[in-house]
């Protein structure tokens, strides 16, 4: 229900700029579903929360119906007759994945979601021997990476406490720095046999130097693996050329292809074919070719596709392809473009309502060490209470993390300027100003 307007947060001069940007340089928003307001006087809800479930593309729904009723008239046969035939369907997705994050198409397959994949990738590359036992992410590490590789020591019979490293910032500091990664690898490489970090940090907002970081693992003997959930269609990434092992993503956030969508994988070409590498297989592990020989034993190809283990899901595997269709349309580079410009405007209007609010970006300043989020902390008070006004009140949807981070994420595909002068005036408005 809309609430009637709050009083005049002092922002309103600030609105027509907005308007004159978003007309000089509008996005994709005509391409994308966004929800009505819950609250406030605008229409649309300003939606900042893309990095956590993207909006739907108005395509999806479509080209999703067309796959079902594919099944209807066809029932097996579409698995060959089908429009997108459903036997080789994932091999849709591969080209514009690879385009997407930097790689070789053989280097990339989409399958399965992201935290199943970084254990069927660890079965491959955590392989502690000797010394060489630890595994080093950072201490703000998405909860699902920490399960995942305590898991994964204890699988192996070591103690997790000791096995798991968890880099942290320097006091006071609330990111890591490139150099404090680097100098822990120099000092203490030859006992990592994994480094796996967030390429953009879930909490933070803040990019890593994946490049430097991935080169310093590799010179240190360590396995380099990158959970690019907040970074696979928010920054330009250059897997194969950054020489990195191997990376896994998820396609529900900046890539808008659903709740639980299909997640993707990467893994460079230099392990491809490996034998000596352990690797879990299912049916679709094996040349295609041979899939329907029925042999008992599996012969993989020299491609990622060794990886796979089931048959592709067709109906999750359709949203993911129709989000790609529009990356690949768009172009990375424009994204990016239009990322740094909308984030950094919304930056300067945060730093006139946080100036005398206790209210802090924590997000690194450097347009060249962010994506497309800016987190906040909130110096009293509930995030999620402090969301929900926004919702409710201001029709602004943001995502918080408890206890005092809100997250808000200008996405360049259906955000707009405007947007993000609301989420300004809309926090003006709702957090009291210190000396008032």
């Amino acid at each position: 229900m809309n609430t009637p307007a709050p009083e005049s947060s002092g922002f309103a001069a600030g609105e027509a700029e907005a308007r004159r940007l978003d007309a000089a340089h509008p996005g994709h928003r005509h391409l994308f579903h966004v929800p009505p307001a819950d609250g406030g006087r605008f229409r649309d809800a300003a939606y900042l929360a893309g990095n956590s479930l993207g909006l739907q593309p108005r395509a999806t729904r479509d080209e999703l119906v067309a796959d079902l009723d594919a099944w209807r008239r066809l029932g097996v046969e579409g698995h060959l007759e089908a429009e997108r035939p459903w036997l080789p369907y994932h091999e849709l997705l591969t080209a514009p994945a690879a385009r997407l994050v930097g790689a070789a198409p053989a280097e990339v397959v989409v399958m399965n979601s992201l935290t199943v994949n970084l254990h069927l990738l660890m079965v491959s590359f955590y392989r502690p021997a000797g010394a060489r036992t630890r595994i080093v992410i950072e201490d703000s590490a998405f909860p699902s990476d920490s399960y995942a590789v305590r898991s994964q020591a204890r699988f192996h019979g070591l103690d997790p406490d000791t096995a798991v490293v968890r880099l942290r910032p320097r006091a006071g500091e609330d990111t890591l720095r490139t150099e404090d990664v680097t100098g822990y690898l120099a000092a203490e490489g030859d006992t990592v046999a994994l480094l796996l970090l967030g390429g953009v940090n879930y909490l933070t907002g803040e990019l890593m130097d994946i490049p430097t970081i991935t080169a310093a693992g590799r010179a240190a003997g360590a396995v380099v693996g990158w959970d690019l959930a907040h970074a696979a269609g928010n920054v330009p990434l250059a897997l194969h050329d950054w020489d990195v092992d191997f990376a896994a993503w998820c396609s529900y956030k900046y890539l808008n292809s659903g709740p639980g969508a299909l997640a993707g994988v990467f893994v460079h070409e230099r392990h491809l074919g490996d034998a000596d590498l352990p690797r879990f297989e299912g049916w679709w592990s094996t040349e295609a070719a041979t899939r329907f020989e029925m042999t008992p034993e599996s012969r993989p190809p020299a491609t990622v596709e060794a990886w796979q283990i089931s048959n592709p899901p067709i109906f999750a595997m359709g949203p993911v392809r129709t989000s790609l269709e529009l990356f690949d349309a768009v172009g990375m580079p424009a994204l990016r473009e239009r990322s740094v410009r909308l984030t950094g405007y919304l930056a300067g209007l945060l730093d006139e309502v946080t100036a005398n609010r206790p209210l802090t970006v924590v997000t690194p300043r450097e347009p060249e060490r962010r994506g497309s989020q800016l987190s906040v902390r909130i110096g009293a008070g509930s995030a999620a209470e402090l969301a929900k006004r926004l919702r409710h009140e201001h029709g602004v949807i943001a995502d918080a993390r408890e206890p005092d981070i809100i997250r808000f994420a200008p996405v360049p595909l259906y955000c707009t300027f405007h947007d993000c002068w609301r989420v300004a005036d809309a926090l003006a408005a709702t957090v009291a100003e210190v000396n008032s």
